[in-house]
């Protein structure tokens, strides 16, 4: 009996052998087929990879030979209409008022202000700035998400500083009829691609794209990579940059408040990336103690230097692929989670930086339903407001348990479309080098 279980079961193993090969060859045409749908859409996978996989070596050092100030001759990025090619080329003009300001004080601080359409909110930010001691000594950088010819009035009269406008020339509102702006054959809202046979890829909550608030996050992207490694003003700048928005009003000591918050940063708070003019709730106005505040990073005034660029430029990957149309949520809930360890900003205990106004930046002009506050912005400036008013003998108050929006947030959706999310990480590679 044994005999024959053995006899059966050799001849069992050339058929067990056989099933084998069989499934073998399967899994194989599955892989191919698997590879080759990849390849097809690998523009985005190849992108992201490559933010993913850089390290963060080298991210203090003083300079980086692979950036160039002349944008990448050959990116995928959408084609260009001849208003958006005039708008590039004016982003290298120089700035004004070069014979008012001839030159700018050492060590400055540069100042980027970004716009959208709200030229009622500009005026007011405009005219705050005018007011900032030292403002004279530096650069203002205006850069816009458009080219409205309102908004570049209000810039045209500044005189109190040297000032540089860039325009954004991958706006939705310059492409009227294409991407990024409205396709003809875009879904949208909530309409099922194959069914309505539109183009386009919802967001984890099933709607499509909308180019008015996906602008926002381009913008900032697009404005970051630009000011950082995209202007002859800028490109070689080693120190902080302060970036503020229309709807903020800044106090005449703003300016050298941060200045001696980026001085003192290295001592009283080394684990600090940034330096604040605003506590990150934007209803406060500060504690007002004797003491320096470390918390997380605000959207309010807030100041980084080029170690710490570098660092974000890096998480491209992760900024472009996060399901939200924010980029300051974006950053909150992954790309600063993604340092390894908490985002600190050093600030003062009192707001050098008021954030106003009612209209969402979705809500500008031009539109059938307006947002207008009632143009009324009274502000108290007191007398401390007007002079430095940090002293280096203070210590540091650290907020360790930071609330706001952490890592594991799933995010507001409106940025689902592999479109987007691939202009956003062609954006990272404007400024390098083409291969050769």
């Amino acid at each position: 009996m044994v005999k024959n279980s053995a006899s059966m079961f050799s001849k069992r193993k050339p058929r067990l052998k056989g099933v084998a090969v069989c499934r073998l060859i399967l899994i194989g045409i599955l892989l191919v087929i698997l590879l080759m749908l990849l390849l097809r859409t690998n523009t985005f996978i190849e992108l992201t990879s490559r933010y993913s996989s850089e390290t963060d070596q080298g991210v203090g050092s003083k300079s980086n030979p692979n950036f160039s100030s002349v944008p990448n001759k050959n990116p995928n990025l959408p084609k260009q209409n001849e208003f958006s090619i005039s708008l590039q080329k004016r982003n290298q003009m120089p700035p004004r008022n070069l014979d008012l300001h001839p030159t700018l004080a050492k060590n400055h601080i540069v100042i980027v202000l970004y716009v959208h359409n709200r030229p009622q909110y500009l005026q007011v930010a405009i005219d705050s700035l005018s007011k900032v001691v030292g403002i004279s000594e530096t650069l203002l950088i205006i850069s816009h998400d458009g080219y409205y010819k309102e908004m570049n009035k209000i810039v045209e009269k500044i005189k109190f500083c040297q000032v540089k406008q860039i325009f954004a020339p991958y706006s939705p509102h310059i492409f009227p009829n294409s991407f990024p702006g409205v396709s003809p054959n875009d879904c949208k809202d909530k309409e099922d691609p194959a069914r309505n046979k539109c183009k386009g890829n919802p967001d984890q909550y099933g709607n499509h794209r909308s180019p008015k608030i996906v602008s926002l996050k381009h913008h900032w992207w697009w404005m970051m990579n630009t000011v950082w490694d995209g202007l002859k003003e800028t490109s070689n700048h080693f120190g902080h940059i302060l970036f503020i928005e229309e709807d903020h009003f800044i106090f005449p000591n703003a300016y050298r408040n941060i200045q001696l918050l980026t001085e003192m940063k290295p001592k009283k708070c080394p684990h600090c990336y940034a330096a604040n003019l605003a506590p990150s709730d934007v209803k406060s106005r500060g504690e007002g103690w004797e003491s320096l505040i470390a918390e997380r990073m605000g959207n309010v005034g807030y100041a980084f230097n080029r170690t710490v660029w570098k660092k974000i430029h890096r998480k491209a990957g992760e900024f472009c692929s996060f399901d939200d149309y924010n980029w300051d949520i974006t950053m909150w809930a992954t790309v600063y989670p993604s340092f390894g360890g908490p985002v600190y900003s050093l600030r003062g205990p009192r707001t050098s930086a008021v954030h106003f106004g009612k209209c969402g930046l979705h809500q500008g002009q031009g539109e059938k339903m307006v947002c207008i506050d009632n143009g009324v912005f009274n502000f108290e400036v007191e007398e401390n407001d007007r002079v430095p008013n940090l002293e280096s003998k203070w210590g540091v108050h650290v907020y360790e348990h930071q609330t706001g929006y952490q890592a594991g947030f799933r995010g507001w959706g409106g940025w689902g479309d592999i479109r987007d999310r691939r202009l956003c990480l062609e954006f990272s590679e404007m400024y390098l080098p083409s291969e050769v």
